[in-house]
C-alpha cells in the first residue's frame, strides 16, 4: 500500500497543529488517511535543563537566533531515512509559486521547518541543505502560520481531496493566469446580472470569454505574471545580421 503524503512540521509551537489544517477539504482529508501530519516540538532536542533553543546574534544585535546544534538535532530525529524534501519557512526564501507546490504534492511530503525569533543558525541551513520558501513580502511572528498554508496548498492537489480532478486545474495560477470572475444564482443581484454569455450554453463562446477575462485581469493586478508567460518572452533573432558596412 503506498504511503499517504506526508507533512512533518518541526516547530516551539506544536499545539498550533492541525489548526486550520483540521478541518474543510484538509481535515476530511487527514481523517480518511489521505495525507498524515506530525508537529514535532525542537525543544525536544535541547540538551540542558531548560530546553535552550536559541541565543543572541554573532555580531551583536537585537532578539534571538535558533541554534544549529539544537535544530539539526531535530531535523536528524524526525528525518532519519525520509527524502522528502526540509524547507524553512522564511521571510527571505524563494516565493512559493504554485508550480512548487504541485512538485512538492507528488512527492512523498515534506519536512517543514518553523523559523521563530531573529532566524536561524547559517550554518544548520547549509548543513542539512534547507530550501527557504516564503509565502510573501511580510514577516509574521513564526512559521507555523507559513507552514499551514504551504501545506494547505499541498494538500488540496493530492488524488481525492478535491471533488473534481479539474477544480485544481482551472483555477489562479494553474496556466500563469489568475482566475476568471465567477457568478451563480441568482441571475440578476442588486441590479447585477449575470453576463450574457455565461448563460447562452455556447461552450466555445464561454471559453473564449474567460480567457479573455483571466488575461485582462492578470495584465491590470499582476503584470509580473502577465510578464512571464511564454508568449510575452522576446523572441531570439535567428539568422545573420547585416553589417552596417555591407552594401
Amino acid at each position: 500500500m503506498t504511503s499517504p503524503w506526508r507533512a512533518t512540521v518541526l516547530t516551539l509551537f506544536p499545539e498550533m497543529f492541525p489548526g486550520p489544517l483540521g478541518v474543510s477539504l484538509a481535515g476530511r482529508a487527514l481523517a480518511s488517511g489521505l495525507w498524515a501530519l506530525q508537529a514535532r516540538d525542537i525543544r525536544d532536542s535541547a540538551t540542558d535543563r531548560h530546553r535552550s533553543v536559541d541565543d543572541t546574534p554573532a555580531g551583536g544585535g537585537p532578539g534571538m537566533v535558533l541554534r544549529a546544534d539544537v535544530l539539526a538535532a531535530a531535523i536528524d530525529a524526525a528525518d532519519a531515512a525520509s527524502e522528502a524534501p526540509r524547507l524553512l519557512m522564511s521571510p527571505r526564501g524563494r516565493p512559493l509559486t504554485q508550480l512548487r507546490v504541485r512538485e512538492l504534492a507528488s512527492g512523498p511530503g515534506a519536512l517543514i521547518i518553523c523559523g521563530r525569533f531573529e532566524g536561524v543558525d547559517q550554518r544548520v541551513i547549509e548543513a542539512r541543505h534547507l530550501e527557504e520558501v516564503s509565502i510573501g513580502d511580510y514577516v509574521l511572528s513564526g512559521g507555523e502560520l507559513a507552514a499551514m498554508a504551504l501545506i494547505d496548498a499541498c494538500v488540496r492537489l493530492l488524488p481525492g481531496v478535491m471533488g473534481k480532478a479539474e477544480s485544481g486545474a482551472d483555477e489562479s495560477f494553474s496556466d500563469g493566469l489568475l482566475e476568471y470572475p465567477q457568478y451563480t444564482r441568482p441571475q440578476t443581484f442588486e441590479g447585477a446580472p449575470i453576463p450574457e454569455i455565461l448563460l447562452s450554453g455556447d461552450h466555445a463562446r464561454v471559453a473564449a470569454w474567460r480567457k479573455a477575462e483571466a488575461e485582462a485581469l492578470t495584465k491590470a493586478r499582476r503584470p509580473d505574471l502577465w510578464a512571464k508567460r511564454p508568449d510575452k518572452q522576446p523572441q531570439k533573432r535567428t539568422g545573420r545580421t547585416k553589417s552596417t558596412t555591407e552594401g
